[in-house]
């Protein structure tokens, strides 16, 4: 009896740790059971099974913490050294930390009627998207999908796509999304489609691409999956508000 009181707090830890990683990351709905009816011993079979292989995506954490040390750096120097490669480096830097206003203001200094390279024209269309300006994204990535139309592994062909459709240009992304769609097969490229399509009130074919997200689940490794999962969940969302 007094083994059983010294595990109980740890075993209450146990469980707070592993539902609130449950809540953080959303995995499959059935370890929410798992660890609310088997207690400690299911809250430390979700902790092995779910949240140690998360920890290799704590390389991201390391990488964002040497980004920032960089972008302290660039942007004292931007203000000695104004020049084109700083301030695309910055902009880079920027985007990938999810800044991008900062990053759009970095890629208009680094782009200049000499820049004749698709990376920040590109780079920049995907920053305009991020805040929502689609009819300034368009002429970005128009220039970097003429230069090779196979960009980014075909996203910018896709993020074209997506970008036509939220301006008004129903028919230029009609024909992009049908060319992407048969050449990527990013889950963002398949959610941009089903929402464009259910914006045209095209229900069916909608529920056929977020259903094709979800089946990629069945065949993907872990790692991947959890990689995967904001996509899951936005193509779960958009098969709720769908009519059936």
């Amino acid at each position: 009896m007094g083994f059983i009181s010294a595990l109980f707090p740890w075993g209450l830890i146990l469980q707070a740790l592993a539902l609130v990683h449950f809540i953080r990351r959303r995995p499959d709905t059935i370890w929410l059971w798992v660890i609310i009816f088997l207690g400690p011993i299911g809250a430390l079979v979700y902790l092995f099974m779910e949240v140690i292989p998360d920890l290799g995506l704590l390389q991201h954490s390391f990488d964002a913490f040497g980004r920032r040390k960089r972008i302290g750096h660039l942007e004292g120097l931007v203000l000695e050294n104004p020049s084109v490669g700083n301030y695309e480096e910055l902009a880079d830097l920027y985007l990938d930390e999810g800044k991008y206003a900062r990053a759009r203001e970095c890629y208009d200094k680094a782009i200049s009627s000499r820049t004749d390279h698709a990376d920040p024209f590109y780079r920049r269309g995907v920053a305009k998207i991020h805040l929502g300006d689609f009819a300034a994204a368009v002429p970005d990535l128009e220039y970097a999908t003429s230069r090779d139309v196979r960009y980014d592994s075909h996203r910018a062909i896709a993020l074209l796509a997506h970008a036509y459709a939220n301006s008004g240009q129903v028919e230029k992304a009609d024909v992009l999304f049908q060319q992407a769609t048969q050449i990527s097969s990013l889950s963002e490229t398949y959610f941009n489609y089903a929402t464009f399509l259910a914006s045209q009130d095209r229900h069916a074919e909608a529920r056929q691409w977020a259903q094709r997200i979800l089946a990629k689940k069945a065949t993907m490794p872990r790692y991947l999956q959890r990689l995967e999962r904001p996509w899951f969940r936005k193509a779960s969302a958009l098969l709720k508000r769908l009519p059936a």
